[in-house]
């Protein structure tokens, strides 16, 4: 089996690898981290939940640390990472912060719909790395905040995804100003003639790597989601855990921020929690991990990035307390309950403007979640969805089992995904 230790990483990578309890590669790290540490222009077909992130994270951090000048002065832009939302350029920077801890390397995220000070004031201090969305990146560039001049990486991410929410043109233009001299990497799910064409203007006899995502969800695990307001969220969750049947719970968020509030929620009404996320030291995240293994705590509060080392055997519960905007993220969190063919139960908190992602997850794992609407908490003003046949129609245990699809519940939910710049 190839371990991280087979792909010529340099020391300080392969500690922070390990302390976030990477050891083995995915197989599109295992096919890209070689090709890339040799310089090579890749385009990889392949979706958010196949480690692409690591896959080109961890080459241009290490080609990156390797070419650094012992000059001291203002850092200048060598990597800029280019992706469709907000949400998976916060993740990018949060994979950027983990595998390059122990490098002197600085990095930024830059999006909309925010204000822009804190972008800019990161940006006057100096960066290495850039990810960024496309709409603001042009912004700050048009205010000469950025300059690409002397950008040797360059990374689109989601390319079909960029086209469908109509960034083409603001790709276009980002390419007309890169410096010609670079290495480019091209990420998409699909390959259809308009991606293909777009990849031709950007790679240079590229290699080409293909994988496919883990899209379906194992049989022994027990899914089921309830809709609730946003703001009734707290409340569900502390109803959910008043069923003594749940000895330990494993719960998703999407922020750092919001895994320490729920933590805070949680001692406040005498449930033992603790937090891992980002920001918390690796002595932290592993005290934290051998309490709950050791069920000394009950709940264990986690981000995506710093869950990806959990593996417990016997745990019977995951909550999701918001919906993950990328479907694949789904099934690996509901993956770390129903091991070596134990049961599991997954729960998932939806709100209204997490909708959209539900039916992406539905149409991921090819079966409809069973939706338990029977709790104090309903989400007001949306229909209880139907449950498709052949889904997963036994609810957990101790909870009400999900009302038959009838003609007056069988609406589909409506609304468009707002695009996020």
């Amino acid at each position: 089996m190839v371990s991280f230790n087979d792909l010529g990483l340099i020391d300080p990578i392969k500690k922070a690898l390990a302390a976030e309890g990477y050891t083995t590669p995915t197989p599109i790290q295992q096919k890209a981290i070689p090709l890339l540490l040799q310089k090579n222009d890749l385009l990889g077909c392949a979706q958010t939940g196949t480690g692409k992130t690591a896959a080109f994270a961890i080459p241009i951090l290490q080609l990156l640390h390797n070419q650094q000048s012992p000059v001291i002065g203002l850092r200048k832009v060598k990597a800029l990472i280019v992706t469709p939302t907000r949400e998976l350029a916060i993740q990018i920077g949060e994979s950027f912060a983990a595998y390059g801890k122990f490098l002197h390397l600085q990095h930024t995220v830059i999006f909309g719909g925010v204000g822009q000070k804190a972008q800019t004031d990161a940006l006057q201090k100096g960066v290495d790395i850039i990810i960024a969305t496309p709409g603001r990146l042009l912004d700050l560039m048009n205010q000469r905040f950025i300059t690409l001049k002397d950008v040797s990486f360059f990374v689109l991410d989601e390319a079909d995804r960029m086209l469908d929410m109509g960034f083409v043109h603001d790709v276009k233009k980002l390419i007309a100003v890169l410096p010609t001299r670079r290495q480019s990497l091209f990420f998409s799910a699909t390959m259809p003639p308009s991606i293909v064409q777009l990849a031709d203007t950007i790679l240079r006899d590229p290699k080409k790597v293909e994988v496919t995502p883990v899209s379906s969800t194992a049989d022994t695990i027990n899914q089921a989601v309830y809709f609730v307001d946003k703001n009734n969220k707290n409340d569900l969750l502390l109803h959910v855990l008043n069923d003594k049947n749940i000895e330990t719970a494993l719960v998703f968020t999407r922020t750092k921020h919001g895994a320490d509030k729920i933590v805070k929620l949680l001692v406040n009404h005498k449930i033992k929690a603790e937090a891992i996320h980002g920001n918390k030291s690796q002595n932290a995240r592993q005290r934290a991990l051998e309490n709950f293994k050791g069920k000394t705590i009950r709940v264990l509060v986690a981000t995506d990035i710093a869950a990806r080392g959990i593996d417990i055997d016997e745990l019977a519960h995951v909550i999701n307390f918001e919906i993950p905007n990328i479907s694949e993220t789904y099934v690996h969190r509901i993956g770390r309950t129903g091991r070596a063919g134990a049961n599991g139960t997954a729960l998932s908190f939806c709100d209204a403007d997490e909708k959209e992602f539900l039916k992406d997850i539905h149409k991921l794992i090819g079966k409809s979640i069973p939706v338990i609407d029977e709790h104090p908490f309903p989400l007001l003003g949306f229909p209880t969805p139907a449950v498709k046949k052949g889904g997963n129609t036994h609810p957990p245990q101790g909870h009400r089992r999900p009302k038959p699809a009838s003609a007056g519940n069988n609406r589909k939910f409506g609304g468009k995904r707002k695009r996020s710049e």
